[in-house]
């Protein structure tokens, strides 16, 4: 690994977060002006109308940053047209998003669109490639794009944490990609890390601006991307687990909330306040600590991804047990914490507000 190479990363991590940095305060003006607010409502936390809009600072900050990696590389390849496909689906993504901020989709749309960035990513050579099977690995795809953007959009309902989940997972896909030799990948996913890093100055509780799901879609589609791209060439276990292990903490808050709204008769597409993040501040911790507790817990299931990317077979399968069965653990308690009042069906955090920021519009 050249100094070259670790300079052209580390440039695109700063490049996105100075951007960013940059951006986010004027997002902030620009939405107080123009009146595009997230206000209060049944299913949020949050007392006063907070600014939109920060999502668009996110998505200009990677694509500048990527911009001007392409034009640094001068010469094209066909991974840099991949990268720049990537991001055109992520900019459709996050164009789609903004218009659900400012003035609400059908759920039916929201998901034709992801649908059609499975298949956009599919044909980009962007996929799942776990049998070599069209007919397996295209709905895998497809489930994975659509899983990881959902999932990214439901974690965005507290001040940070959306924004600090993709920077840690963006930072391990990025420093596996390092080791695998995938230059252009991780200048991607540094550019990602940064953006959403730069985005957390003004996100972190109590938060001052939210990224909407402008950039909680964006941001998912561009991890579901990433995981996809590592080559890791190291048998099935290895390609399916990492990218999983990188993006447990959405993928278990996802699985925690639908599980639990479909037990209690409740739509998993309606808002409520029975995430991961509620249950933690639910049983007595605030709002920083409850944040910086999953942000911990996706570092340290980035590290383990790196272990099993590392390690032998053997130990691979012996520590994604042990992980496996930890996660489990702690899914069983964190669905024990009482958040519906069972007789009305409703979450018991409405008529609460004010305990923590956040916002869970569509969690």
């Amino acid at each position: 690994m050249t100094s070259t190479i670790l300079l052209q990363s580390g440039a695109a991590f700063v490049v996105a977060g100075l951007v960013s940095l940059v951006l986010t305060p004027l997002a902030i003006r620009s939405a107080l002006r123009l009146g595009v607010l997230d206000r209060p409502g049944e299913h949020k936390s949050h007392v006063t109308p907070t600014p939109y809009l920060g999502g668009v600072a996110i998505v200009l900050a990677v694509t500048l940053s990527i911009a001007l990696a392409a034009v640094v590389r001068g010469e094209a390849s066909a991974t840099l047209s991949q990268l720049l496909g990537i991001l055109a689906i992520a900019l459709g993504m996050a164009a789609m998003g903004l218009l659900d901020d400012l003035r609400g989709l059908p759920v039916v749309l929201r998901f034709g669109v992801q649908l059609l960035a499975g298949i956009g990513l599919w044909g980009l050579d962007v996929r799942v490639d776990l049998t070599g099977e069209p007919l397996i690995d295209l709905p895998l795809t497809v489930v994975w794009t659509v899983g990881i953007t959902n999932a990214m959009n439901l974690l965005d309902n507290m001040d940070g944490l959306s924004a600090s989940t993709a920077t840690i997972a963006s930072l391990w896909f990025g420093a596996i990609a390092l080791i695998n030799g995938q230059f252009l990948v991780a200048a991607l996913a540094f550019a990602v890390a940064g953006a959403a890093a730069g985005f957390l100055r003004d996100n972190r509780p109590p938060a001052r601006i939210y990224m909407g799901d402008a950039g909680s879609l964006f941001l998912g589609v561009m991890l579901a991307a990433l995981g996809m791209l590592l080559s890791l060439d190291r048998g099935m276990l290895v390609t399916a687990a990492v990218p999983v292990l990188i993006l447990t903490v959405p993928v278990l808050d996802t699985a925690l909330v639908s599980v639990a709204r479909i037990r209690h008769g409740i739509s998993p597409f309606q808002g409520g306040r029975d995430h991961t993040s509620h249950r933690l501040v639910r049983i007595g911790l605030p709002v920083p600590v409850a944040v910086g507790i999953i942000a911990l817990a996706s570092l340290a299931h980035g590290w383990v991804a790196l272990l099993v990317f590392r390690i032998d077979r053997l130990s691979a399968l012996l520590l994604l047990g042990l992980t496996a069965l930890f996660d489990l653990f702690f899914f069983a308690l964190l669905a024990k914490v009482p958040v519906y009042d069972n007789s009305r069906g409703r979450d018991l955090f409405i008529g609460e507000r004010g305990r923590e920021r956040g916002r869970s519009p569509d969690a």
